[in-house]
């Protein structure tokens, strides 16, 4: 069932079914080309994290409906004395660090967008527990698929707050097309070069979301 948050967007129907097309396509032609260095990554992953290699976790899709997310996993299971886990920041590794800078973490969400749980471009999938502090105007960017990159993603500075991010994640779902998403890709490859401006959604590089009612200097992204 829909989060009440989420409102619905017509839907442009000749956009849509190239960008599915695209999204397929792509995704198919990465899994296949890159399957060696899934298969490296998921070894290593193995050797210096342990078990299991793959980071599963439910996320909202389009209109709040949750999948499955998959990604490599990047952090150790390092608890505390009384069995708690640790902060995020005390568990993600120098290798986690590497794999998330050079996205190589995000290999696997390309079965995501094979499967048609997300797309290429497209807001980024947060936590299921952030869609009850969504504004109205904030909820629209469940409006269409989750991206595995977005505008948010290649325009954004470490002192980009959410309330910035989300404006960006709305702007796309209003203006979304073609040229858009290929300019997007194409950021996305040069800063995955660079290694540099690429946010991520997990609290080791960014604070929780709690609402758009706290001061928004609480915020503000760290990544």
């Amino acid at each position: 069932m829909k989060p009440a948050n989420v409102t619905e967007r017509q839907p442009r129907r000749g956009y849509h079914a190239v960008k599915r097309s695209m999204d397929l396509v792509i995704a198919t032609l990465v899994l296949v080309a890159s399957s060696w260095l899934i298969g490296l990554v998921y070894l290593a992953v193995r050797i210096k994290l342990g078990t299991p290699a793959f980071f599963r976790q439910t996320r909202p899709g389009m209109e709040g409906q949750p999948f499955d997310l998959v990604k490599f996993r990047t952090m150790t299971d390092a608890r505390d004395s009384d069995g708690q886990l640790l902060p995020d920041a005390q568990r993600l590794t120098a290798f986690g660090r590497f794999l998330r800078t050079t996205s190589l973490d995000e290999l696997p969400t390309l079965w995501n967008v094979w499967k048609g749980d997300m797309s290429l471009v497209g807001p980024r999938p947060l936590l299921m527990s952030y869609l009850d502090r969504y504004t109205p105007e904030q909820a629209r960017r469940h409006a269409v698929r989750p991206g595995v990159t977005g505008l948010a993603q290649v325009t954004g500075r470490n002192a980009m707050s959410w309330s910035e991010r989300f404006e960006k994640d709305v702007w796309y779902v209003d203006h979304g097309s073609l040229r858009l998403d290929l300019w997007i890709l194409w950021r996305t490859l040069v800063v995955v070069v660079k290694r540099h401006g690429i946010a991520h959604d997990q609290h080791a590089t960014m604070p929780e979301f709690r609402g758009s009612g706290l001061n928004d200097r609480d915020q503000r992204s760290s990544t």
